[in-house]
């Protein structure tokens, strides 16, 4: 009998050993073949980031940029864009043909060279259009885009400025953003008043300076921000007075009707109060206005279940003794 126990025993123990042994195996397996597997496994490469330096771009030829400007990636396509617009703009005789380009009598070689000036030029590089020739340039471009059958600028509700021809709103674009950064010295030596502004077409002779006042006050366009800045030096205003379009004593007019009613929300209740036939009485005090904007408060509830009315407006119920 006891041999039969410890045979028993010693079964139990040969095959809790063997399991156990199996179990090890199969975990020893299952990680060989995981870690076989992820070593085995092909990662995609990262792109690195990389930069081109000043000495790359440098390096670049203008037949490889002319290729890398019909590649389909539209990054490659922009830097390359760049690129070429940094060289023209910074290179002193791209610049030159350009600024002679935009001063040909020929009107599609002018419109061309505005349009590439226009591309090349950005922010940072604006300030090498600070210069004599540029604003000499652009004056004459707009002296030959010059309309000889424009209309008269005596209507006070039409604004023709974004009619006006491409090759007039690319130099007073210029002008604008040039000005708008350096002072407008430059652009009056270069008679941009006498040779483009005072050719425009004002109406007869008598009617000139009241035409162009009432533009003034009346327009807001690149036209009347070039003048308001130009007006603002004395040499300008002096340009301004021998072309016939200014007066000294008639300085206050050119302020234009919105600044002289204040802010939108005032010109719009003024309106509204002039359209149904009464004038709002004068609010004599702190309190009395802070009572009428106490009575105009009013909540609406109405949780969309049903159409909107006049039940859902609750107002403020009017205090004793306070004015209606």
């Amino acid at each position: 009998m006891p041999i039969f126990g410890s045979s028993a025993v010693q079964a139990s123990v040969f095959w809790g050993v063997l399991g156990f042994g199996g179990l090890v195996a199969v975990g020893v397996g299952q990680f060989a073949v995981r870690r076989w597997r992820d070593e085995a496994e092909l990662k995609p490469i990262l792109p690195k980031a990389q930069y081109i330096t000043q000495d790359t771009e440098d390096s670049l030829q203008l037949n490889t940029l002319e290729s890398l400007l019909g590649h389909y990636s539209f990054l490659i396509r922009d830097i390359s864009a760049k690129i070429i617009c940094d060289r023209a703009i910074n290179d002193g005789s791209s610049l030159e043909i350009l600024l002679w380009g935009i001063t040909n009598p020929d009107y599609n070689e002018r419109l061309k060279n505005l349009k590439a000036l226009a591309i090349t030029t950005c922010p940072e590089s604006l300030k090498q259009l600070h210069c004599w020739k540029a604003y000499t340039a652009l004056v004459r471009s707009l002296e030959l885009s010059l309309d000889p059958e424009q209309p008269p600028l005596d209507d006070p509700d039409w604004d023709e400025c974004q009619l006006r021809d491409i090759t007039e709103k690319l130099c007073l674009m210029f002008i604008s953003q040039l000005i708008g950064n350096y002072k407008p010295d430059l652009l009056i030596k270069a008679k941009f008043v006498e040779k483009w502004l005072a050719k425009q077409n004002w109406g007869p002779e008598e009617k000139r300076a009241d035409n162009f006042i009432q533009y003034m006050r009346h327009k807001s366009n690149r036209i009347t921000d070039i003048v308001h800045i130009i007006r603002e030096t004395t040499l300008g205003q002096e340009a301004l007075i021998n072309a016939g379009l200014f007066h000294r004593d008639r300085d206050n007019e050119l302020v234009d009707e919105g600044t002289m009613m204040g802010n939108a929300s005032d010109r719009f209740a003024f309106i509204l109060d002039l359209s149904v036939g009464r004038a709002r009485s004068v609010e004599q005090s702190a309190e009395e206005q802070r009572l009428r904007h106490r009575h105009r408060e009013a909540m609406v509830l109405n949780d969309g279940s049903r159409p909107f009315n006049s039940d859902d407006i609750f107002q403020r119920e009017p205090e004793l003794g306070s004015p209606s």
